[in-house]
């Protein structure tokens, strides 16, 4: 009781204290306002006296509003005692008094707000205005349970009362409903481009087809259930992955359309299936015919590769085969040997000759070529390769386009093709031939079987027959090099590989259509020439040195070839017929020898094909050394690029691998004579 008594008029000292020095300020202010409107002397001492109890003014307002503090030994002492953390704060904010524990959790800060408790403001509020506020703040990272209590001074006692109960776990969501059976097809799959199908039952195969778009009839047909729609091997194949999990895609082939492919996919949804049909016919024909020319190109490296190697064998065969022939002419007893080995080396060249056309390695001489006198003139040919049993008509008509096309090549093209359909044919018990031209635009020629590039215009030439036709599983391999269906010893598999490679090197397409029993056509598409008005004139023939030199077997010529044994033998051959030969094995020794050789040399021989520095790169480099002496390129066989360098240079020649010394002599002294 007496601490309240003291408290009590400790507060009523304090408060008549505070209404005293009110009264005084009040009064203080009056008087200054009186002078400054007295005017006079005073007013300015007036003036500053009303400034100087403004500026108080402001400075003091805080402290009236707050009261006055309680004396140590009220409130302090008790928050010091507390074990939980505890401080006093005044309305402001401002931290009076706080016990440790206080300070280790949020800090020495005077003023609440500063510190790191969050909602301190709205804290305060409540308590003003409700007397008590239960507040849940994060102190730090941590989140604590407080209280604040308003007390009869007017300051508030804060304290932290323990720990926030941690955030409710979410629940777990719930069970999803069973999925209802679909009642029908949604709109997206009604109007979309692949098929969709609803149908009755978890097995999609058995149960009947209860709803379907227009998409999936032009794909799989009409039929009441899905696995009557589909080919046994594949519906079965399905069915398999889809009792194993899958849900697709699984590549199918409908029944109406075997030729056809189609990936199916299916959603199984409370007692019913949704199916999805895609047409994948067109991508599956780009695979595959990515997939043959892949192949073609492989084995068309293969073939070039192992034709040059092989030529160079051959070549030094005839080579040392024509330098024993000298030894061992006719009448010694060994010349019938050597005959049979020549002849068998040339069967073998004829072989390797094929390969090279498959794999389009051959030098090609293109020149202008009307496709109706082409026809014309090989007919006649033609005829004398078919038996009686086998007719042939031809049909080409007037104004005809020209080719740009080797017509060496193009003629042994249509002979191919001419002898593969009179074998058929025969086979047959004899039948009819047709070799026909004609001009056809870009479309026709898609419906004719082109799947190359656009070319507007193209020239056809067309070969078909009425034989037993080609059977399916035999169509993607024809054009396989050694592929063949007739009977051992009667065919080497070359013929329409050759007939590839050329149309290949020409720029052109072949196609071939064809059903069992109902014969085959094979249709070669080529690019219409349009010849300028006036033609350049042909390269004239290089013409021989001015040197006045017998060059009658005589002559220096650089021989570059990187195959040793050609080289030493043709080298050793050329010597004993009275020339001069400097050896180079390759293009980098070929071109230091022409530069010391400067206007020196009368021909160059050199190979096509060789590491580093090749024959038409040699060429460029050496041309300003050999002058106007003539060059003769050698090779088993020679890049497209090549036929280029034949056609840009003057006094340039090409002689294909194998060779004998007989043909290089010729040619050399030929050459060398200016002819």
């Amino acid at each position: 009781m007496a601490e309240q008594a003291t408290d009590l008029g400790g507060r009523f000292a304090g408060r008549a204290a505070t209404v005293a020095a009110t009264g005084l300020f009040l009064t203080a202010g009056a008087l200054a306002l009186a002078a400054i409107a007295g005017g006079g002397s005073d007013r300015w001492a007036g003036l500053a006296l009303l400034v100087a109890l403004g500026v108080a003014a402001v400075l003091m307002l805080p402290r009236l509003r707050r009261g006055p503090a309680l004396a140590p030994t009220g409130l302090e002492p008790l928050v010091g005692a507390l074990l939980e953390p505890a401080a006093l704060v005044a309305e402001d904010g401002a931290v009076e008094a706080a016990n440790d524990a206080w300070r280790a959790l949020v800090g020495p800060q005077r003023r609440l707000q500063r510190g790191p408790l969050t909602g301190a403001d709205a804290m305060l509020r409540a308590a003003a205005k409700d007397g008590h506020a239960g507040f849940q703040g994060d102190i730090g990272d941590a989140a604590y349970r407080l209280e604040a209590a308003r007390l009869a001074d007017g300051r508030f006692l804060f304290r932290v009362t323990g720990r926030a109960p941690p955030a409710p776990a979410p629940q777990a969501a719930a069970e999803p409903r069973a999925a209802t059976a679909p009642t029908h097809l949604d709109a997206f799959a009604s109007a979309s481009p692949f098929g969709a199908a609803l149908i009755e039952g978890d097995d999609p195969f058995a149960g009947d087809i209860l709803e379907r778009n227009e998409a999936w009839n032009g794909i799989a047909g009409g039929g009441a259930q899905l696995g009557g729609l589909l080919t046994d091997a594949t519906r079965a194949e399905a069915a398999a992955r889809l009792a194993a999990g899958g849900v697709g895609p699984f590549e199918v082939t409908p029944a109406a359309r075997p030729e056809s492919f189609a990936h199916l996919y299916v959603t199984r949804l409370g007692g019913r299936s949704v199916a999805y049909l895609v047409d994948v016919t067109e991508q599956k024909q780009m695979q595959a015919q990515l997939a043959q020319a892949n192949k073609m190109q492989a084995i068309g490296q293969l073939a070039g590769g192992v034709a040059h190697d092989f030529n160079n064998l051959l070549t030094a065969i005839l080579m040392n085969l024509s330098e024993l022939e000298t030894r061992h002419p006719l009448g010694d007893p060994s010349f019938d040997g050597l005959a049979r080995i020549r002849e068998n080396v040339l069967r073998a060249a004829g072989l390797v000759g094929q390969l090279l056309t498959f794999s389009r390695k051959v030098t090609v001489q293109r020149e202008t070529l009307d496709v109706g006198e082409l026809i014309s003139n090989v007919s006649v040919m033609l005829r004398r390769l078919l038996p009686e049993s086998v007719g042939m008509d031809e049909d080409y008509g007037r104004n005809l386009p020209k080719v740009r096309a080797d017509k060496q090549q193009l003629e042994n093209a249509i002979m191919n093709l001419v002898v593969n359909a009179r074998d058929a044919v025969q086979s047959h018990g004899g039948g009819k031939i047709l070799v026909r031209a004609a001009r056809v635009g870009e479309r026709e020629a898609v419906s004719l079987g082109y799947e190359g590039q656009p070319m507007g215009e193209m020239a056809m030439i067309e070969v078909s027959d009425d034989g037993p036709g080609i059977p399916p599983e035999v169509l993607s391999k024809i054009f396989d090099p050694f592929f063949t269906t007739k009977a051992v010893g009667e065919g080497t598999g070359l013929g329409l590989a050759t007939v590839y490679g050329i149309v290949k090197q020409s720029d052109g397409w072949i196609a071939v259509t064809s059903k069992p029993g109902d014969g085959a056509a094979f249709r070669i598409f080529l690019p219409v020439y349009d010849p300028p008005l006036v033609e350049p004139p042909a390269p004239a023939p290089p013409k021989g040195r001015t040197t006045a030199r017998d060059l009658s077997g005589v002559g220096r010529i650089l021989f570059v070839e990187d195959e040793d044994s050609v080289r030493r033998i043709a080298a050793r051959l050329l010597r004993a017929r009275g020339y001069e030969v400097l050896e180079a094995a390759d293009g980098e020794e070929a071109l230091v020898i022409a530069e010391a050789n400067a206007g020196q040399l009368d021909l160059m021989i050199s190979d096509v094909i060789m590491p580093g520095l090749d024959g038409p790169k040699l060429l460029k480099a050496a041309r300003q050394f050999l002058g106007d002496a003539p060059v003769m390129f050698i090779s088993g066989y020679a890049e497209a690029e090549f036929s280029k360098v034949l056609e840009g240079e003057r006094g340039v020649s090409f002689l294909p691998k194998p060779i004998d010394i007989t043909t290089l002599a010729e040619n050399v002294k030929h050459l060398l004579q200016g002819g």
